[in-house]
């Protein structure tokens, strides 16, 4: 006869075995983005899109190392001592193993230093401006693109077209004052006679009269936008019904990839009209089979084309996926050291971080760009006008102006 005790314990066992094995917890990943104004509510949409399609996908398919991917939000309504907030929470208290989706260089400046000092990883997906590379924290990594590659591209294109003057509108942020400065420097290396200056515009203001109306007078050759939404279109509205730009005389170069937003045409309308814009993506680049079924789901759920920024958000959270994958583990330092080492499959073709110091510290240096123009309104970028097509020089003969 079986005694009560072991009885009890037997079927104690059998009742444990019985229950439903438990999921893993769940890998917890911080983002932290703009949701809400003064910053650029449109970026942290897109972000948040990128994030949560590849997010979704990766979990369809088992997760990683056995367990799903879930995304911790912190909205730093493009403020840098909220970034700095932010991120303290998520790691601190949410306990993250990454940082991700970053997209406004203030902020970013805020927060790697919370994430260098407690040594986590820090995936910068579009934070421009170069000191954010330039500190050479081990834990940052840089999928955006930099401002030391577009102020040179854009500086080359001004050279190219041979233009006599040139004025920049910058915001005044990190990202806006740092592009303006490095336009204006390169431009000195590269074609010293053309005259250029930029004026610092504040992000938060809604009327810009007063730097536009003295252009009036005295039209530049080119207007150089290194701005974001809203303030850019605000600008872009502002210059247009001024009678500024785009002209016969003077052409609009925007800087800060405007065109491919989604609600660029809602808020811009007739003024984007022969916008000249240098683009980190364009339908005739290559891309991977990720990409493309990333743009598919993506217009599934929007209803709207893909853009680099979402390209580039999934690309962010794909490199922790990849990190923890190679190290087995979501450890901070080896996690950290795994990023540093492996070859990055990436969504848009990344392979591998330079290590240079400086800009290019663990920055993917060698970035696909083109140069297009919106040749007319709603126009989507699949159909607008191709100036440089990727791999291919500028040509100024293409560039379309309006009649007067």
């Amino acid at each position: 006869m079986m005694s009560r005790t072991l009885l009890t314990a037997t079927t104690l066992a059998a009742a444990v075995f019985a229950l439903p094995a438990l999921a893993a917890d769940p890998i917890l990943i911080g983002v932290s983005l703009t949701q809400s104004p003064p910053g650029s509510v449109v970026q942290g949409t897109q972000v948040k899109d990128g994030m949560e399609i590849l997010k979704d996908m990766v979990n369809a398919k088992g997760g990683v190392l056995g367990r799903q991917i879930k995304l911790v939000y912190e909205d730093n309504q493009g403020i840098p001592e909220k970034g700095r907030a932010a991120a303290e929470k998520l790691i601190t208290s949410d306990k993250v193993v990454a940082l991700a989706g970053g997209h406004q260089s203030s902020v970013c400046l805020a927060e790697i230093e919370v994430a260098h000092r407690y040594k986590v990883p820090y995936v910068n997906t579009n934070c421009w401006s170069d000191d954010v590379r330039k500190r050479g924290y081990p834990e940052v990594f840089n999928t955006s693109p930099y401002n030391t590659l577009v102020s040179t591209t854009m500086a080359n294109t001004l050279a190219t077209m041979k233009v006599k003057r040139v004025v920049a509108f910058a915001e005044n942020t990190d990202y806006g004052i740092g592009q303006a400065k490095l336009t204006g420097e390169m431009l000195k290396k590269l074609a010293p006679t053309i005259e250029y200056k930029y004026e610092t515009l504040d992000r938060t203001s809604k009327d810009f009269t007063a730097a536009i109306l003295p252009l009036r007078a005295n039209p530049p050759d080119v207007i150089v936008m290194s701005m974001l939404p809203p303030a850019a279109y605000l600008v872009m509205n502002q210059v247009y019904e001024q009678g500024v730009a785009p002209t016969a005389k003077t052409v609009l170069y925007d800087g800060g990839g405007l065109a491919d937003y989604p609600d660029f045409w809602q808020n811009v309308k007739e003024s984007g009209k022969y916008l000249l814009s240098f683009a980190l993506y364009h339908p005739q680049m290559k891309q991977t089979r990720l990409a493309t079924d990333i743009a598919a789901e993506y217009k599934k759920r929007t209803g709207s084309d893909i853009n680099r920024l979402v390209l580039q958000a999934a690309d962010s959270l794909e490199l922790v996926i990849q990190g923890i994958q190679a190290a087995k583990g979501t450890e901070p330092e080896k996690l950290i050291k795994a990023m540093q080492t492996m070859k990055f499959d990436s969504i848009r073709g990344i392979s591998n971080f330079s290590t240079q110091p400086g800009f290019g510290f663990q920055q993917w240096l060698d970035m696909p760009y083109v140069n297009y123009e919106l040749t007319a309104e709603k126009q989507p970028v699949a159909q607008t006008l191709l100036i440089q097509a990727p791999g291919q020089k500028f040509d100024p003969s293409k560039i379309v102006r309006p009649a007067k």
